[in-house]
């Protein structure tokens, strides 16, 4: 009987954890199943050139699974029943509830409000592939001269801001953000952003905070308004709410409680990767939202229920920083080198060689998802440990 492995999400974290666990387990041991509303994967870190009309390379997962052994579910998570051990999923003309013996939490992130009025109705986000598009057309209908504001002053709003101005010089383009500009980098670091801002003609709203958004404007705490003929609001992630909503234990933002090797600590069937869990650092810190952060521990997860499932080591991996990558248009980038707990250092690249140091990790990262099981050992593991389900006992060979 085969042991059933279902992979929530199909992101950078949920499509590389199963396709690691496509290369670590014997076929004929595990039926593994990747859950996702959509039939592509969609490159999250580009998301910002498909809002200015850049078109991204289609990846479709058939095509990337082919050969592999996974299963995919094109379906919505509706809900989950983690004392069930099942997943309810709904796609357009079906709903069915899915039974699992191992369950990977992988639904990541999407953007919040942060509860601003207005925020909901008038700004655009690129959180997703949906809202990506909607910019895109809208700022295409665009005359030129209109105002637009990024708001959020982080990796996704500098990299947001710098492709719009790029795209369209002939926009009046600002960002508006609650700090300084890029002050958590080095001083070279922020020298370079600035000088980068000033080429493009960006104009930064700084230590401001946006307090509501109208359809040609925001307003902000010191009682001035910012004109913006379009918003786009990039002041921070939320993670999904199934968890919350599910016997789980989780956090105050909901992310999922989980150990060393991603395992809930109250559920050790499931499995939480990416911004859907709490994972702590260096110095017992909260890795941050990110595609570098989330990467590692879809590794992790799919060592450790490789480990725990063929009696092998379990993984002891620290996750760390090394870098952070930020793209500042096609041509010009910034990567600020960081300590261990992701705080800023003077070393920094910058120019055509960091824009192409961030294309590289873009690239890789996708490469990753694109083949999951490149590389393919002659002998996959097999499953020794004996497993229960149903009520029954049943003892894979060896």
């Amino acid at each position: 009987m085969q042991h059933r492995i279902i992979v929530l999400g199909a992101g950078y974290t949920g499509a590389i954890a199963a396709g690691r666990l496509a290369r670590r387990l014997h076929r004929e041991d595990v039926a593994i199943t990747l859950v996702n509303a959509e039939p592509d994967f969609v490159e999250r870190v580009r998301l910002h050139q498909l809002a200015v009309g850049r078109d991204l390379k289609p990846r479709p997962f058939s095509e990337m699974l082919a050969g592999t052994g996974i299963e995919l579910k094109l379906a919505k998570v509706t809900g989950v029943d983690v004392d069930r051990r099942t997943v309810a999923v709904t796609n357009v003309t079906t709903t069915e509830e899915l039974a699992y013996d191992t369950l990977v939490y992988a639904l990541g992130s999407g953007w919040t409000d942060q509860g601003v009025p207005g925020t909901a109705e008038h700004a655009h986000e690129i959180a997703g592939r949906p809202g990506a598009l909607r910019l895109r057309e809208r700022l295409a209908r665009l005359d030129a001269g209109q105002p637009v504001l990024v708001v959020g002053g982080g990796l996704t709003g500098l990299e947001a801001a710098a492709e719009i101005a790029e795209a369209r010089p002939d926009l009046d383009v600002a960002l508006a953000t609650h700090g300084g500009l890029g002050d958590r980098l080095s001083p070279k670091g922020r020298r370079h952003l600035r000088n980068v801002f000033d080429k493009l003609g960006i104009t930064v709203h700084e230590q401001v905070s946006v307090t509501s958004v109208e359809a040609d404007r925001v307003a902000t705490a010191d009682g001035t308004s910012i004109p913006a003929a379009v918003t786009v609001w990039t002041a921070g992630f939320t993670v999904h709410p199934m968890a919350k909503a599910s016997a789980l234990e989780v956090t105050g933002t909901g992310q999922i409680v989980v150990d060393g090797t991603m395992r809930s600590v109250s559920h050790p069937d499931v499995y939480a990767i990416g911004d859907a869990a709490m994972v702590t650092g260096p110095g017992g810190k909260p890795l941050r939202m990110s595609c570098a952060s989330g990467i590692p521990t879809a590794w992790l997860a799919a060592d450790g229920i490789a480990a725990r499932l063929t009696g092998g080591k379990l993984p002891k991996v620290p996750l760390r920083y090394f870098n952070q990558c930020i793209s500042l248009g096609r041509g010009e980038g910034l990567i600020q080198y960081v300590t261990a707990d992701d705080r800023a250092v003077r070393a920094a690249l910058t120019g055509r060689i960091a824009a192409g140091y961030k294309e590289l990790v873009c690239k890789g990262a996708a490469w990753s998802v694109a083949n999951p099981t490149l590389g393919m050992p002659s002998r996959r593991r097999r499953i020794v440990q004996r497993q229960t389900r149903a009520g029954s006992t049943v003892e894979a060979t060896a």
